[in-house]
């Protein structure tokens, strides 16, 4: 049985080799890359990237990348291109072609059809002497030494050296459009990002039941509105004004100071001055106040009106938090 401290070692040496490849690569950018990242701020295309085998998987993820970072941005696989998917690139696109040989078959059928287009190519390949580099428009060097698998065959650190570049290039283009948080909660509208920039209030109290009780209510009515709205809290009113809130931990205080509850109303264990928030603010303001003032609960009001609650778990169960 292998010794846990050899599999460690395995996996540091793994870790290691990828890491000095990635930190060489940085050494390796020139012109090239600027003028890539020039053509592509102004295009007014798309950029298409391609590839083959474990290029195509690094591919498919730079596109990920580029879309959620404001780059338009369509993965085609070069063994489909080849095969009918070559219309998928217009005439004002950019296209990224990623190989570590940078001279497999595919891609040597590939580029030409490209050229014969005159769309902009971009080689992204560890051999500039290869078929790829030769004939791209400009060449992103991601040369590495050796691959970290110990047979020198898996693509493992060639891969890392293309993620990394295609990150650098995501990035770059991301800084130089100004595109912000906010853009970015966009594009992201279901994670916990885009909730921070884009739900308000409104979005969850609306949700929730509205529990409220008026001023003279007994104590049994308050506490079958707490229990019955499942939120631990009620509003209490005065008409419609806003007067007060009874939470679950009013009751239970109210339950260690009177030995007796008969009688009691809601304005007797009420907490006057309650925390509210307007429906339209924003969510994560809720959480702010509701962290800074030691609560798990809001009344939301709309216009002046008692509108609903907001509780803490809302935005757990959002993922805000």
């Amino acid at each position: 049985m292998t010794s846990k401290s050899t599999i460690l070692e395995l996996a540091k040496r793994t870790i290691e080799k990828e890491r000095d490849a990635i930190g060489h690569l940085a050494t390796l950018l020139d012109t090239n890359f600027s003028n890539a990242v020039d053509c592509i701020l102004n295009s007014k295309g798309r950029v298409i990237i391609s590839g083959i085998g474990k290029s195509a998987i690094i591919a498919s993820k730079i596109v990920a990348t580029l879309n959620s970072t404001g780059t338009p941005a369509i993965f085609m696989h070069a063994a489909d291109a080849i095969h009918g998917d070559l219309g998928t690139i217009q005439d004002d696109d950019v296209v990224i072609c990623i190989s570590k040989s940078g001279s497999t078959p595919e891609i040597k059928m590939l580029v030409p059809l490209i050229k014969r287009g005159k769309n902009t190519l971009i080689g992204m390949t560890g051999n500039l002497e290869s078929f790829l580099a030769k004939q791209a428009d400009f060449v992103l060097n991601t040369f590495v030494e050796k691959e970290a698998c110990p047979n020198d065959l898996a693509p493992t650190t060639s891969t890392t050296a293309q993620l990394v570049m295609g990150d650098a290039l995501a990035i770059v283009l991301l800084e130089l459009r100004g595109f912000s948080s906010a853009d970015f909660a966009k594009y992201h509208p279901g994670g916990a990002l885009g909730k921070r920039m884009y739900l308000r209030v409104a979005d969850i109290a609306r949700n929730n039941q509205i529990p409220a009780v008026q001023v003279s209510a007994d104590v049994k009515q308050v506490i079958v509105e707490i229990s019955e709205k499942m939120l631990g809290v009620t509003a209490v009113l005065d008409d419609k004004k806003v007067v007060g809130i009874v939470t679950d931990g009013d009751i239970r205080r109210m339950l260690n100071n009177h030995d007796n509850i008969k009688g009691l109303t809601a304005a007797d264990i009420m907490t006057t001055q309650p925390k509210t928030i307007e429906m339209d603010t924003l969510a994560i303001k809720a959480l702010e106040v509701m962290q800074q003032k030691g609560i798990s609960q809001l009344l939301a009001m709309e216009k002046g009106e008692y509108s609903g609650v907001i509780h803490l778990h809302n935005l757990i169960n959002e993922g805000i938090i």
